[in-house]
């Protein structure tokens, strides 16, 4: 008699892999107190060259307040006379505030007649973010060819209420925002050094050094740039 082979035993079904558990991550060490010390650094190398045309060229409809008053100078001109500038923005970290600092070379300081912070990419005429003129006595201040200052939001917000109903506000009307906006569909402006910090990272905030032979485009403008580390 032939005997029936035992069924085969079922396989025993694979072990379940537990997940491994890894410790959390330490805490942040948090110190509120850090967010008045110096974060951010963009700076900018200020020439002739960097001006987006010649005094020359202003347009005619240009209004009066904003052509030159004295006889102007070519950029090259302007280069061969030494006028150069070397500037740093400094933000705050928590960007309450931001510093301003500027020496100015061959430039004569009493024909200084604005400075400005604009926002715009290379080459572009663009708006005046920050008047200094607002925040500072320009002349006192740049006197030595050592501009320092400190600048806030209501330096930015006296500077785009300048030029409401008047015939310069075209030149400083300040700064849009390009982002929709849940206060209306009217855009809106920058109006705070946060505001002001990113318009830097985004490359579009230049210096520009204006005197009365150069009042339009400007005696010397840089561009602002992240700072190399060992400038700092």
């Amino acid at each position: 008699m032939a005997w029936a082979k035992p069924p085969p035993e079922s396989a025993a079904p694979p072990a379940t892999a537990r997940p491994a558990t890894s410790p959390a991550p330490a805490a942040p060490a948090l110190d509120p107190s850090k967010g008045t010390e110096v974060g951010m650094v963009f700076e900018s190398w200020l020439t002739p060259h960097q001006e987006g045309d010649e005094e020359a060229n202003t347009p005619s409809s240009v209004p009066k307040q904003f052509r030159s008053q004295t006889p102007s100078l070519s950029r090259a001109e302007r280069e061969a006379a030494g006028h150069r500038g070397h500037g740093q923005l400094r933000f705050s970290k928590d960007l309450s505030r931001a510093w301003v600092d500027v020496k100015i070379e061959g430039v004569n300081t009493a024909e200084i007649n604005m400075f400005h912070i604009h926002c715009g990419k290379p080459g572009i005429l663009g708006p005046i973010l920050v008047d200094f003129s607002i925040a500072t006595d320009l002349k006192s201040n740049i006197a030595d060819g050592m501009f320092s200052v400190e600048i806030r939001n209501e330096h930015i917000v006296k500077t785009t209420e300048h030029g409401h109903g008047s015939v310069i506000g075209a030149f400083t009307m300040g700064c849009i925002i390009p982002s929709p906006s849940l206060s209306g569909v009217k855009p809106t402006k920058v109006l705070t050094v946060a505001g002001m910090a990113q318009l830097a990272q985004a490359g579009e905030l230049y210096f520009n050094l204006h005197t009365t032979g150069q009042t339009y485009y400007g005696d010397i403008r840089g561009q602002l740039h992240p700072a190399e580390k060992t400038t700092r």
